[in-house]
């Protein structure tokens, strides 16, 4: 198989396992929507109900978002939730609001899931390369949720446009994933499901700022608890996650799998199934050697063997990771800056 229908068909858009309200299908096209309404309320958001009953889900009193937020076009939508731009009344700041229909939040389970996405995301606010969170509002039809606006769209979408990536672009993306993995766990968050699609570019600049938002699967973490649930996303999962028996460690493994596909175009582990993906990761013959890796400096290659120890007690923290040269020496040019040879190419 020629490199390029290698790369095309082992790079793709990865789902979740199992299927959870982190999995989200592929957005529509952006299409402002038709405002025929006084006021220039949408048509689409109708008002909810007046109640003073309280929210099942929040269990706070029902808010009117319209009353807040005007409620713009749609940027994207998933299983559980759209995604709309919206813009704050009081202060004319442009939000994305997840609006999740009650409906489909149909088990005691689902509930429980929303109800900690939210917990983690005002925890976790305000750190480092991670979506700020705004607010979250129940009415009688939908669960909304309002975070920053990242415009640049995902990192996945960008990474296969870009299709090559110096060492220091590439640092420079690991660093800001890296500090989203040592907020996390400094803050006491595994987070399970890191892939490049669960990474917002803020704005469309080149060297634009990434920022974590799909905390869906994440959990927050039991000291000297060993997780069994079988979560993540087939290329990014690590092998003690097909074993049943984890810690947060899992993240930087995940991070590393993201730092090999920018430096060399393709998943450490990969095949046609997801069966076959999943026995590729639990063997763990990890390929250094192949091309672009032989004019790949050793700084990374050996940052790489260090996230991908199969080892979980071996295997380098965040902290220890974003204190080695590789990521260090990114803030100041000092690392390989002209592109690599390979490219990644979009499915």
């Amino acid at each position: 198989m020629g490199i390029c229908q290698s790369l095309c068909r082992c790079f793709s858009k990865s789902h979740e396992i199992p299927v959870s309200s982190s999995s989200d299908s592929p957005p529509r096209p952006y299409q402002p929507l038709t405002v025929s309404t006084p006021g220039g309320q949408n048509p689409s958001f109708p008002k909810a109900p007046s109640s003073s009953q309280g929210g099942t889900i929040l269990l706070k009193p029902y808010v009117d978002i319209t009353s807040l937020y005007d409620l713009r076009k749609e940027l994207g939508r998933g299983q559980f939730g759209i995604t709309y731009l919206c813009i704050e009344k009081a202060t004319k700041r442009e939000y994305a609001c997840k609006s999740i229909s009650r409906r489909k939040l149909t088990t005691d389970k689902d509930v429980d899931d929303v109800r900690r996405e939210i917990s983690i995301l005002q925890h976790l606010t305000g750190q480092p390369n991670i979506v700020e969170f705004k607010g979250a509002y129940e009415d009688a039809r939908n669960l909304h949720l309002v975070m920053e606006l990242c415009s640049g769209g995902e990192l996945f979408d960008r990474i296969t446009a870009k299709r090559s990536y110096s060492e220091r672009q590439a640092s420079s993306i690991c660093r800001q994933i890296m500090n989203v993995v040592h907020a996390c766990h400094f803050m006491g968050v595994m987070h399970r499901d890191l892939k490049p699609e669960n990474f917002l570019m803020v704005s469309k600049d080149e060297d634009s700022q990434i920022k974590a938002t799909d905390f869906g699967l994440s959990v927050f973490i039991e000291e000297g608890r060993m997780y069994k649930d079988l979560v993540g996303s087939p290329y990014y999962v690590a092998p003690e996650v097909l074993q049943r028996k984890y810690g947060k460690e899992i993240d930087v493994w995940s991070a590393g799998v993201i730092l090999y596909i920018l430096l060399s175009g393709v998943p450490p582990f990969w095949g046609e199934t997801e069966k076959e993906i999943f026995k590729a990761v639990s063997e763990g013959n990890l390929d250094l050697k192949s091309q672009p890796w032989p004019t790949i400096s050793e700084g990374a290659k050996d940052l790489i063997r260090k996230m991908l120890a199969r080892d979980p007690k071996k295997r380098i923290t965040a902290a220890q990771a974003l204190d080695v040269a590789f990521i260090l020496n990114a803030e100041h040019s000092l690392i390989m800056s002209e592109p690599l040879l390979f490219s990644i190419l979009c499915i």
